[in-house]
């Protein structure tokens, strides 16, 4: 079997990597940004080999990929989408595990809630044989079946875990004893710097959930700061908020200008001395409403021109790259959610 690989971010490769049955041709990109792929040539839709048996979508624009195979007329009978979409079903009548082996096959079961054809009976039935406690014998009514763990890394390091831990490291060692937030996560970053019972002032629109101790929170429009005195910050953040400001997305009043009024805001806030550290995506720069905002990194540093641009670094498809060069992704057109430019600045 010759199958080429449809996507080249993290999906695709955890796909080649849990090992497929059958001759890898290469990687196809929708829009083509490079020419190898984990040692492997990349085409796009107009440069496919002749001949091959399967092409296997690794990548969650099932639908929109679903409407180019249609529009270039390609046989959707050797197209095998392992994501769910609103034109994508499960494809009952396909020897899958021949051509995606165990791992794959497990994935793509769990993706689409076909427990039935998995590993899960099998167990079942060997829990059942072995078990001699009868209150922790199976019941239907209390089965909960789950398939997607099987094969799952221990855990996942991906763009989010990396930049909260890159900017949590620098504001604990700097000996921070109370630090000013906008619109991060509360679930990771927040949390790692109340864990070293720093003091943390987050500022966002939307209301919070509960009351957590060192966490004091300001329901407020951070475009405008109006309750923070100039000149008064030692210490602030926003991790992959500011790209959303102004879309309407979380409630907030639709402003094309609205991230960069914060930008200045922010910048008038803080104190001689004091450390601002920014994410947001970074790309070739565009809008893609109403989710985010894409910047160049050369954009970011020149709007916050009044302060001194320490690091620029990126979080990316799992992975952090430290000291980059501020145009190395100008030309990058990849979905916002995919590359985090991490700014420290100083004033």
């Amino acid at each position: 079997m010759k199958i080429i690989i449809w996507g080249t971010g993290r999906i695709a490769e955890q796909v080649y990597r849990n090992g497929i049955e059958g001759e890898i041709l290469g990687f196809l990109e929708t829009v083509k940004k490079r020419d190898v792929y984990m040692d492997y040539p990349v085409f796009d839709i107009n440069t496919l080999p002749e001949h091959f048996d399967w092409i296997i979508v690794a990548n969650r624009f099932s639908d929109e990929i679903y409407e180019i195979c249609k529009k270039t007329k390609m046989n959707l009978k050797k197209v095998i989408f392992l994501k769910m979409g609103s034109q994508v079903s499960f494809r009952p009548d396909l020897e899958l595990k021949n051509i995606l082996g165990e791992k794959n096959y497990t994935d793509y079961l769990g993706e689409f809630g076909r427990i039935k054809d998995s590993f899960f009976e099998e167990d079942r039935r060997k829990y059942e044989k072995l078990n001699a406690r009868e209150s922790f014998a199976i019941y239907d009514e209390y089965l909960w079946p789950v398939i997607s763990d099987k094969y799952a890394m221990a855990g996942a390091m991906e763009n989010y875990f990396w930049q909260d831990l890159w900017a949590a490291k620098y504001i604990i060692s700097d000996g921070t004893k109370e630090h000013y937030d906008i619109g991060s996560r509360v679930d990771g970053f927040i949390a790692h710097l109340l864990a070293s019972n720093i003091k943390v002032n987050m500022i966002d629109i939307r209301p919070f959930p509960s009351q957590v101790d060192h966490l004091y929170t300001i329901v407020d429009d951070a475009t405008m700061l109006k309750n923070i005195e100039p000149e008064s910050l030692e210490s602030i953040s926003a991790l992959c908020s500011l790209e959303h400001f102004g879309l309407g997305r979380y409630g907030d009043e639709v402003d094309p200008e609205a991230c960069f009024k914060c930008f200045e805001q922010i910048q008038n806030k803080l104190k001689k001395g004091g450390k601002l550290y920014i994410s947001v995506p970074v790309g070739r720069e565009r809008v893609e409403f109403n989710a985010h905002r894409v910047f160049y990194a050369s954009t970011i540093r020149e709007c916050f021109h009044k302060l001194e641009l320490l690091e620029f670094s990126c979080a990316a498809e799992g992975r952090i790259e430290y000291d980059v060069d501020i145009h190395k992704y100008d030309d990058c057109f990849e979905n916002g959610e995919y590359r985090y430019g991490l700014f420290r600045f100083q004033k």
